[in-house]
């Protein structure tokens, strides 16, 4: 077994199904992320390198007030695909900046194939989206490979 950890930011947009559910569909390419704790707060920097793209793209369902149930798949270029579930239930709520809302899930692989047949592990999503749908998603992802 192999442990993997990494983070990813996608970015794309949200917008609504016939259903009455949300669908969202975003991307990244590779990534440095960059973090320093200075004594005047904390700056960050994500730098893209380019190549292959992660395809993320999901179903959501509002569950009540703030709160939503997720599922889908994210393609990590050509080695493969996850695809996941939330665990509980996701938050959604104001950010503080006017048209801004800001949200938290964990998902729960569910299965993959590819690089990523048998994987198991979360992956935690902090994300933000304004009133025309566009969405910025950080995913910390944690998998267990065979």
């Amino acid at each position: 077994m192999k442990q993997v950890i990494f983070a990813l930011q996608f970015r794309g947009s949200a917008s609504s199904l016939a259903s009455g559910n949300l669908q969202a569909k975003t991307s990244a390419r590779g990534q440095v992320c960059r973090t320093a704790l200075e004594g005047a707060g904390v700056t960050s920097s994500i730098e893209e390198l380019g190549g292959a793209a992660a395809s993320f793209e999901s179903e959501v369902q509002i569950t009540g007030e703030g709160t939503f149930k997720e599922w889908g798949s994210i393609t990590y270029g050509s080695a493969g695909r996850v695809r996941f579930t939330t665990v509980g239930q996701g938050l959604l709520g104001p950010s503080g900046i006017e048209g801004l809302q800001r949200g938290a899930v964990i998902w729960e692989i569910t299965g993959g194939d590819g690089a990523f047949a048998g994987a198991h592990g979360l992956i935690t999503s902090n994300f933000s989206v304004d009133g025309a749908g566009a969405v910025i998603d950080n995913h910390v992802a944690q998998f267990f490979l065979p």
